[in-house]
């Protein structure tokens, strides 16, 4: 077989290492396909005024513009990845308020490494000019909670905000670059804080509050921010939590790392201001903001590719790489997500579920491009209880509602009927990212709900602030599939031989084999690029590999994700991903919390076997009979070969402080690995639950010679 470094990189021409280059098959021929995954598609929901749609004038206007005849999506896809000029014709159309616009002739040209162009590099814009460019009385944020309190913020009085921050920043000293650094829940103050370091040309950073110092500090202590913005009295859960000792921590560790100023939020709980009296350059946002002297609000213009946010890995088991990300690929990426696949727009109000630590936050953000109303929720959406949580969101008319497959199935567990809580009668999207949304999931959801709304499942990364397969406005949905690859992205289905197996209808690697506009400029201190290429573009040259395990419906071009591709379940030789056994243990919601399905390696047998962690709910056991039964659905379901080797019960399953369940971590530790978890695991002692399983024999009284 011919070495896949022999071909040249790809990244510029669009074309992908494919099966005409005379690669053999032994991928195709060792792994035969035991489970049909096109057989499990059921029509869902089709558009009902798919003409009327953003997507659609979009795709008019590009064939009036060229003299294009592009008669559908997956027309206007094909365009999109195969010409550059898609992203000048997304600019023009989304309306981007910029002092230099691009010059037609000259889109992209080489970036700080060979796989990362920089675009329209003559053009000038500001990240934060875009989201606030409307100025009326409208209502821009909706702030909610826990104590379900609501409060408005119109347009106008969020870009008051915005300039009295942005002024008291340049007043002490923000400069184009400079890094800041916050640990907020999601509300006003943070979004103002965002946007007013964009306005300025600083580089934005956050964290959620419920993380740990050392989690904060492994973040913080390599981009090295200048000033710190922190909480110091949150509530969650019904739980007054005091920030004050890890904000001390916090602060004086990173003065000596750059800071110079830190600022201290007012309470959540009472609204008092907090102090450090103890911690030097240390002051309330109160004193902060009078020394700004009412400084008018201009917003900084700079290239496309200026460094905008710093978003991070998981850094489960190490420190996080800190990923730059650009303020004009942010705002084109997440603006074209919301516009076109969600159809957001004026009339509607968006409620995205996030902490301020995931990328969901700044795709959130956006809404405000789209000049809809954006409702900032603050706790947890389960106290008092996930009823009330359900009719706030009726209540409030939420048009377009972003969640996460864990919360549908918390919510599908309890037995809850949501229309019986509220009408959703303003329900038109609703989103869903974060893990893999299960067929039977799907099904649940879309009639749980009311039926009639547009369900999207959507899968992308924080590496790139970015969706690579989406919704699509003016498709069907079919249960268990993402209805299509996002625009711009060409996105392909590659063997580990680097061929392309999509339309086989076999699962293989998520690569995306053309540049688009969100590519990171880099890790944040890897001044050499090699961490950045090593972690993109390592396994096939010149092209990045997502580290998504992926399928293609050839009926209905869907698209599945299977899990992550470095947790691959490969027994025998058969591949497959964790998200086809959830899908499986779906039946067994009732009786099942949770599950964490991996593989694992031991150096006295050369197969992988998979393992299966079962969290049972509340007054339910792990019997005999429900093995069996649990054992029998993946035969039937998949095959016998998908059936674990052994299923035991936990405790808990661990999990990131963004909601992604941790596998990887997992299937090191059960193969043999000592590894000490990061800050950014929500439940490290989790982990400590899976230190025997690497003995499993032990674990089961059996001599191994005789298993």
């Amino acid at each position: 077989m011919e070495s896949l470094s022999s071909f040249p990189p790809s990244q510029f021409t669009g074309q992908s290492i494919s099966e005409s280059q005379g690669h053999t098959h032994s991928y195709r021929q060792r792994v035969r396909m035991e489970h049909d995954y096109s057989s499990q598609s059921r029509l869902l929901w089709t558009p009902p005024q798919a003409d009327h749609t953003s997507l659609e004038v979009f795709r008019r206007d590009i064939n009036r513009k060229h003299g294009l005849n592009l008669a559908n999506y997956h027309d206007l896809h094909k365009y999109s990845v195969e010409n550059y000029t898609f992203w000048l014709d997304l600019w023009n159309h989304l309306r981007v308020i910029s002092s230099v616009p691009p010059d037609p002739l000259r889109l992209l040209e080489d970036g700080p490494f060979p796989e990362v162009p920089l675009w329209f590099p003559g053009a000038r814009l500001n990240y934060a000019e875009n989201l606030l460019h409307r100025r009326d009385d409208g209502v821009a944020i909706v702030a909610a909670g826990e104590d379900g309190n609501v409060t408005t913020y119109t347009f106008r009085e969020l870009r008051d905000r915005v300039q009295q921050m942005a002024a008291a920043l340049k007043a002490n000293g923000l400069a184009v670059g400079d890094r800041v650094a916050a640990i907020v829940t999601n509300s006003i103050n943070a979004v103002v804080i965002a946007l007013a370091v964009a306005s300025v040309g600083g580089v934005f950073s956050s964290t959620a509050t419920d993380m740990g110092t050392q989690g904060i500090l492994d973040r913080y202590t390599q981009i090295q921010p200048k000033f710190v913005f922190a909480e110091t009295e949150v509530s969650y859960s019904g739980k007054v939590i005091d920030l004050l000792a890890k904000v001390r921590e916090v602060v004086q560790e990173l003065q000596s790392h750059g800071l110079q100023q830190a600022v201290l939020l007012p309470s959540r709980v009472t609204g008092k201001d907090l102090t450090l009296n103890d911690v030097h350059k240390c002051s309330t946002l109160s004193s902060f903001l009078k020394s700004g002297d009412n400084r008018p609000l201009i917003f900084a213009q700079l290239p496309f590719s200026q460094p905008l946010f710093i978003l991070y890995s998981s850094g489960t088991s190490g420190k996080p790489k800190c990923i730059i990300h650009t303020a004009g690929g942010v705002l084109l990426q997440t603006w074209k997500e919301l516009r076109l696949a969600s159809n957001l727009g004026p009339d509607d109000t968006y409620l995205q579920y996030t902490t301020t630590g995931w990328m969901m936050w700044t795709l959130m953000l956006s809404g405000l491009a789209c000049g809809a109303r954006v409702v900032l929720y603050d706790g947890s959406p389960f106290y008092p209880n996930v009823e009330i949580y359900l009719k706030l969101v009726s209540d409030l008319g939420v048009s377009v509602l972003g969640t996460s497959p864990r919360f549908l199935a918390e919510v599908q567990g309890k037995g809850l009927d949501p229309l019986k809580l509220g009408s959703f009668k303003s329900l038109r999207v609703l989103m869903c990212t974060g893990a893999v949304l299960t067929p039977p999931m799907f099904e649940w959801a879309q009639h749980a709900f009311g039926g009639a709304f547009h369900l999207i499942s959507t899968s992308g990364g924080t590496d790139i602030c970015a969706s690579f397969v989406t919704g699509c406005s003016v498709q069907p949905v079919h249960s268990g599939e993402i209805q299509c690859k996002s625009l711009g992205m060409k996105v392909e289905v590659f063997d580990p031989s680097g061929n392309n197996i999509e339309h086989t209808g076999q699962p293989g690697e998520l690569v995306c084999t053309r540049p688009h506009v969100s590519l990171p400029l880099g890790f944040w201190g890897d001044h050499s690029g090699q961490k950045f290429r090593d972690s993109y573009f390592g396994m096939y040259p010149g092209i990045w590999r997502q580290g998504d395990f992926i399928v293609v419906n050839p009926k209905t071009r869907g698209l599945m994700i299977l899990g992550r591709s470095d947790g691959v379940l490969n027994p025998s030789g058969v591949r497959f991903g964790s998200g086809e056994i959830y899908t499986v243990l779906e039946e067994f919601s009732k009786s099942l919390d949770d599950s964490l399905c991996v593989g694992q390696r031991r150096a006295h047998d050369k197969d992988e076997r998979v393992l299966l962690f079962l969290k049972m709910r509340p007054g339910h056991k792990m019997t005999p009979e429900l093995l069996a039964q649990i054992r029998g659905s993946i035969r039937k379901s998949l095959s016998a070969r998908h059936v674990p080797s052994y299923i035991f019960e936990i405790e808990d399953i661990p999990y990131t402080v963004n909601g992604k369940k941790i596998e990887i971590a997992v299937k090191q530790i059960v193969s043999g690995s000592n590894l000490q978890p990061s800050g950014t695991v929500a439940n490290p002692e989790s982990l400590k639950l899976y230190y025997k399983y690497r003995d499993i024999e032990k674990v089961l009284g059996v001599d191994r010679a005789k298993l």
